[in-house]
């Protein structure tokens, strides 16, 4: 968890050291990693906004030698993947995943009553909002799909989601990674897109507690 932590708050070292270890190879890791991060349920704590504006501040310096259109059409193809089959898991085997001994471990009942809570209040659109909000994210495909919710609803808002987060985290990353007061701060500016990204989550829940009391 430190190494996942110390990843993370230094990404943009952590991907340099990736880009001279294994070369062209990391477009698939990048894109394995952004896809694992919702298609695998249990990993809602691996990161993504910020993973997408470091490797496109990359792409955006000629040092490196990375393309911004393999990255963007991976960052958009992963996403759509790792949700689609998300959410044909959580068709299959719904919220049983949380009573089992291994994987109850990393999916919380607590993280799928949230999402549940945020559908109710969102709905349909719930799908595309969840794209900027780690965890809920992850969860948000799984429930939708748990609940019986049909793919063919699901798709256009996965679609749409997608398309904005790819967008806006690529393209901040791309025109803005590489200011000289972007690269100084870094960790402040990824503690400052997680920040952001979790402020709605944190504001509802806070709202619940405060409504019931």
């Amino acid at each position: 968890m430190t190494y996942l932590i110390d990843f993370i708050l230094h990404i943009d070292s952590h991907l340099v050291t990736i880009v001279n270890t294994f070369g062209d190879w990391t477009y698939l890791i990048l894109f394995l990693i952004i896809f694992i991060e919702t298609g695998a349920v249990i990993m809602p704590f691996l990161p993504g906004d910020s993973l997408l504006f470091a490797a496109c501040a990359m792409a955006a310096n000629p040092n490196y030698n990375l393309n911004i259109g393999i990255f963007v059409f991976l960052f958009l193809m992963a996403p759509i993947l790792g949700d689609s089959l998300n959410f044909f898991i959580g068709h299959k085997v719904g919220r049983s995943l949380t009573k089992n001994s291994f994987f109850g471990k990393f999916l919380k009942e607590e993280h799928l009553n949230r999402t549940e809570a945020f559908f109710e209040k969102h709905g349909g659109m719930a799908i595309s909002l969840a794209r900027f909000m780690p965890i809920i994210r992850t969860m948000s495909p799984f429930v939708f799909g748990g609940s019986g919710g049909k793919y063919k609803t699901f798709l256009p808002y996965c679609l749409a989601g997608t398309l904005a987060w790819v967008t806006l985290c690529c393209g901040g990353g791309y025109f803005f990674g590489n200011f000289p007061i972007v690269k100084e701060h870094f960790s402040l500016i990824v503690l400052g897109i997680i920040g952001v990204s979790l402020l709605p989550a944190i504001i509802g829940a806070l709202k619940a507690k405060f409504s019931k009391t």
